[in-house]
């Protein structure tokens, strides 16, 4: 099963690069005309109305919920990075996960006041290499130790042929939401999560002090710079919004009160549905067209290849499987929900 996990995954990286290079090609693909929103260009594909109805909530989700993801990761981390640094000299009531949250935040909202994508082309830059650098750190400092007495590599049997298949799509939907940020494609990473927990847990009295907490100072570097590439398109959505409905230029302080706005709107969500990272599965299939389908669609109404061509079958082809996978995966994901169950802790982060 761990091989057909590795393929899985390799397919998926080929998939979206075709599709990533479909969308870079489809930027000009109109003489005179640039298009530089993803909505933008499914307008052009799929006309006014369709377009904004089919890509409008997948961007926008993967938009906002990925600042929520990043919001939790970053604050989690950072608390992880306060416990190692301070070690025996915490004091017995530090601050708690949701404070830690808001400091996150506030650093996020703080630099997201550089106004466009080019603007911050030396934070895309920070967060490339810290991601590199930080899940290198992981799984390096993971494999130098010995497994824990207490962990078993042994596969988890699934109960039926049913729960293998369901289990099996709700998983290729957490790999769709993985390989996301198609939609920041035109205008121009997953959140490390719980391995970093694992990490501290089960390996922090093995690994020295010094290169735990650098590998998580690694992540909330990351984190921050994620932050600011991902929330970009709802930026540039509210001013858009507003010079639309004032006939005016946003000013510097419109601008800062947006981008406070929802940064503190994400950090409210963030802490009042903490069970949203359960629902991965499901958003991720309802999302994959984004990035393994609506590309080849939009090439075939916009390029419209020659009919029985190599790249007419290629990209009809690619469409409708992703739109194939979109549907199991929500399947899948529907599935999970229902078969292991989800607590509603409404304001009760961990």
């Amino acid at each position: 099963m761990r091989s057909w996990g590795i393929i899985s995954l390799t397919v998926a990286y080929f998939w979206q690069l075709y599709t990533l290079s479909i969308l870079v090609k489809l930027h000009e693909a109109v003489p005179g005309r640039r298009y530089n929103r993803y909505v933008e260009l499914a307008q052009a594909a799929f006309g006014e109305k369709l377009g904004v109805w089919l890509a409008l909530f997948p961007t926008i989700y993967l938009s906002a919920g990925t600042a929520t993801a990043l919001i939790l990761v970053g604050g989690e981390t950072m608390k992880l990075f306060y416990q190692i640094v301070c070690g025996p000299l915490c004091t017995p009531s530090p601050i708690s996960t949701v404070e830690w949250y808001l400091v996150f935040t506030s650093l996020a909202v703080i630099l997201s006041q550089l106004p466009n994508l080019n603007s911050i082309a030396g934070l895309s830059l920070i967060g490339g290499a810290t991601a590199i650098m930080y899940c290198t750190m992981s799984w390096v400092l993971s494999v130098s130790q010995q497994r824990p007495t207490a962990v078993s590599y042994e596969q988890v049997r699934s109960t039926s042929f049913g729960s293998s298949l369901f289990s099996t799509l709700n998983a290729l939907g957490i790999i769709a939401f993985a390989f996301r940020g198609h939609n920041l494609s035109l205008e121009i990473q997953m959140p490390p999560g719980g391995i970093l927990t694992a990490l501290y847990i089960f390996h922090g009295h093995d690994i020295s002090r010094g290169l735990l907490a650098a590998t998580f100072l690694l992540v909330v570097f990351n984190c921050l710079s994620s932050f600011q590439i991902y929330s970009m398109p709802v930026f540039d959505s509210f001013e858009a919004f507003y010079t639309g409905r004032t006939n005016r230029p946003c000013s510097v302080w419109v601008r800062s009160g947006f981008r406070i706005f929802y940064g503190f709107i994400s950090l409210f969500i963030g802490i009042a549905l903490p069970f949203l990272s359960s629902l991965a599965g499901l958003l991720g299939g309802l999302t994959l067209p984004v990035t393994f389908a609506y590309p080849c669609f939009m090439w075939i109404c916009i390029k419209k290849p020659e009919r029985f061509s190599y790249s007419w079958y290629v990209n009809w082809g690619l469409a409708l499987l992703g739109t194939a996978f979109s549907l199991a995966s929500s399947v899948g994901g529907v599935w999970s929900i229902i078969n292991t169950g989800m607590k509603l802790k409404f304001f009760k982060p961990n």
